[in-house]
């Protein structure tokens, strides 16, 4: 024993993660779930946070391709952004909220080039 020293647990402080600390997990975490999708010149995703009670509700933009199906690309963002933010912060992620900015094709992407002289 330390001779009274050791603090009750109750009494030990607590750990606050900033909005901005899990605004970037949550931006890793969509860049994660997109890897073979973002390609040069396509936006990364960015995110917004807010925190309340250990709980973190989540605003993405990003940009996808397409075609794709664009709900299970959103669905897949949504599942890595909640458990990453769950694993490295703790906290709950009930809302995911997606905007997609801008959908790149290839087809659009290369006709647009030929045209640019």
């Amino acid at each position: 024993m330390g001779g009274g020293c050791e603090v009750p647990p109750g009494e030990r402080g607590a750990t606050r993660v900033a909005e901005r600390v899990v605004a970037k997990i949550a931006s890793q975490a969509a860049r994660e779930a997109l890897a073979g999708e973002l390609r040069a010149g396509h936006a990364p995703p960015t995110a917004s946070v807010v925190v309340r009670d250990e709980t973190a509700r989540v605003r993405l933009h990003m940009e996808l391709g397409y075609p794709a199906d664009l709900g299970a690309r959103c669905r897949a963002v949504r599942r890595q952004v909640a458990e990453r933010i769950g694993t490295l912060a703790g906290m709950r992620v009930p809302e995911v909220v997606i905007t997609v900015e801008r959908l790149h094709s290839p087809h659009l992407d290369r006709a647009g080039a030929e045209r640019v002289r």
